[in-house]
Formats: structure tokens, C-alpha cells, sequence
């Protein structure tokens, strides 16, 4: 899925689009002329949204993994559960809005309690445990991933399991 000929990265994007791939099926290596190729290989796991107590904000934290020997870099979330979703790093304790993230080549892009997360903003409705929220994540050079990502408690944490 990840050509770098213009033709068949919009034909496979389409395909992708159209057959609603959700997480396991974007992750896979490449298509089957696309083997051997360097491009970056994506998929997102761990993904999860702690319960908010506020009915118009919420957070969320995934991991990107990228298999391939080409960075790539998230550009964009969407979501028809909120108005706007944004994307933040954290350094020294201070949180910062940022336009895109790095998703390095052989290596991982962590949005986790504490670090890089995502704020979901004017939410049309307040999540609650058990739902699951539609994401789209789109990239600089990939196509886009759409990715379930389950509420959990609002006092989650994925390193215990509570």
C-alpha cells in the first residue's frame, strides 16, 4: 500500500477507503509489488481513550509502529465523535500544541499519560467506558489508518491493566 507511484497510491488508497480498513488490516506489509520496498510500513496498537470527566474534552493515547525503512509523519486525526482533535508533546513537564509528528523509520511514534497525547475538543458527546471512538489518522506520505480506540476507566492505566 505504501508505491510511491502517484497512480497506485491513490488506487490502493481508494481500496483502502472504500473496504473501511480498520487496524489489523493496514499494518501488514506492503502489496504484493510493493515487496522489498523501503516505504514505511504503519500500523497502530495499544490504542485507548480514559473515560473523560469533562463532557466537551477528552485525551488519547496510541502507539504508531512503522516496520518500514522509510519515516513517515502524522499529519492529521479526525473524528466524528469530537469537533476538532489536536496533537500535543510534552517537555519538561509543559505541553505544547504541535501541526505534526515524526513516525521514524524502524521505530515507534507513543502517545501515552504523561507524553505526546491527542485532545479530542468540543465532543458531541461525553464518551463513556465501553464505547469505542472512530479515528482517522492521516499521514505525510501513507494513507490513512482508521483506528477503534476503546474508553476505558477514567483511571486506566495500560502498564497495569486497570
Amino acid at each position: 500500500m505504501k508505491s510511491r507511484k502517484p497512480g497506485r497510491h491513490l488506487a490502493l488508497t481508494g481500496i483502502a477507503i472504500t473496504g473501511a480498513v480498520a487496524l489489523a488490516g493496514c499494518g501488514g506489509p506492503g502489496s504484493p509489488g510493493a515487496s522489498g520496498s523501503s516505504g514505511a510500513e504503519l500500523s497502530v496498537g495499544a490504542s485507548y481513550m480514559p473515560q473523560p470527566v469533562s463532557a466537551d474534552m477528552a485525551a488519547g493515547f496510541l502507539t504508531i509502529t512503522n516496520r518500514g525503512g522509510t519515516k513517515d509523519e502524522l499529519t492529521s486525526v479526525t473524528s466524528d465523535s469530537a469537533g476538532e482533535i489536536t496533537m500535543h508533546e510534552t517537555n519538561g513537564g509543559a505541553m505544547e500544541e504541535v501541526t505534526s509528528f515524526e513516525v521514524p523509520a524502524h521505530g515507534q511514534l507513543v502517545f501515552k499519560s504523561g507524553g505526546n497525547h491527542l485532545m479530542f475538543e468540543k465532543l458531541k458527546r461525553r464518551p463513556e467506558q465501553g464505547d469505542t471512538i472512530t479515528l482517522k489518522l492521516k499521514f505525510a506520505e501513507s494513507g490513512p489508518l482508521t483506528v477503534e480506540m476503546p474508553v476505558k476507566s477514567a483511571t486506566y492505566n495500560p502498564s497495569t491493566g486497570h
